[in-house]
């Protein structure tokens, strides 16, 4: 098929756009800048012009469609223009052309509302109460894409990867993990909430297991993750060992935590730039409450497991980083 990847210029979706070309497939990417994977077709603009939406999608069979604004600060305007006005262009492009086969990437967070997830499977997104602009906006996007399955010739399934992780990854491991190098990573109570998360070949090969799977599994959403919940301590640690940092020690009552963030977002709000804020209220509730998922509808449904553990992923990240620090 021809398939072309959004966003192929971050972690996941570069992953993703050569897990599909190793497969056979003709595949291009489309964001603002080259992607620049060998084997791969570069297709330069912005998902918030119709325009350049429709001459990616042109030819096309298929699309992944990874590209979102995933910070954790920012106008709310913003996530709203690239995450549900983007999704909306992608599905309006497919449509004009007589439909195709989306894959939407979204997040377990559109149906996490600060409360602990105990082993729930894929719930229905809710962008009213989600809990952050990213989430809301996904949310939404969500509700977008799910819309169009079974119209104009679309078929539609949406995937949630769960905190994903790996070489390369710039917006969490990177971050823990300097963090953790400057002692300043917290734990938030004593860091014993479960959470599950994804090694990021294994959220690769789910995603590309979807499309494969799409005539059987369309109009579903799906959460992936490794199925392996670990505490939240345990996830931070590994990522500071990986990095060569030590593991945190240092505490905070996540009541505080969380005051601290809505506190620290108001002022991100009036200052200037766009730099990571060190806190906000969402990212405290991550941190702080249980979210584990049941995964057996998914393995069932998508014919995936994943390959690579925890442990191993670990592992192959503190290799990873021992190799760049030579």
């Amino acid at each position: 098929m021809k398939v072309l990847v959004t966003g192929a210029s971050g972690m996941l979706g570069g992953y993703v756009a050569r897990a599909l070309r190793d497969a056979g497939h003709e595949v291009s990417a489309f964001q603002r800048r080259p992607a620049g994977i060998d084997g791969v077709a570069d297709i330069t603009g912005s998902l918030t012009e119709e325009a350049d939406v429709r001459r990616a999608v042109a030819g096309q069979d298929a699309v992944v469609h990874l590209a979102a604004k995933v910070s954790i600060s920012g106008p709310e305007e913003e996530y709203r223009k690239i995450n549900i006005e983007g999704t909306r262009h992608i599905v309006e492009a497919m449509k004009a052309q007589g439909g195709g086969k989306l894959v939407n990437i979204s997040s377990p967070s559109v149906a996490h509302f600060g409360q602990s997830i105990v082993g729930l499977g894929t719930t229905a997104p809710e962008p009213e109460r989600a809990s952050s602009p990213y989430a809301r906006t996904k949310a939404a996007a969500e509700l977008v894409a799910m819309a169009a399955d079974g119209e104009d010739g679309m078929l539609v399934t949406s995937i949630r990867p769960h905190v994903v992780w790996g070489p390369g990854d710039t917006q969490l491991v990177e971050r823990i993990g300097g963090r953790a190098k400057q002692g300043r990573m917290p734990l938030l109570d004593e860091g014993n909430a479960l959470i599950d998360t994804i090694y990021v070949t294994n959220a690769a090969d789910a995603i590309v297991a979807a499309l494969n799977r799409i005539d059987e599994v369309h109009g579903e959403s799906f959460v992936v993750t490794n199925g392996e919940p670990r505490t939240v301590r345990d996830i931070i640690g590994g990522f500071a060992a990986a990095v060569g940092a030590e593991r945190p020690t240092l505490r905070i009552p996540s009541s505080v935590a969380r005051i601290a963030g809505r506190i620290i977002e108001r002022l991100w709000e009036i200052r200037p730039g766009y730099d990571e804020p060190p806190m906000t209220e969402f990212f405290a509730e991550q941190l702080s409450t249980a979210h584990w998922f049941d995964q057996r509808r998914t393995r069932e449904r998508l014919q995936w497991t994943p390959k690579v553990s925890i442990d191993e992923g670990f592992e192959i990240l503190r290799r990873y980083y021992s190799t760049r620090s030579r």
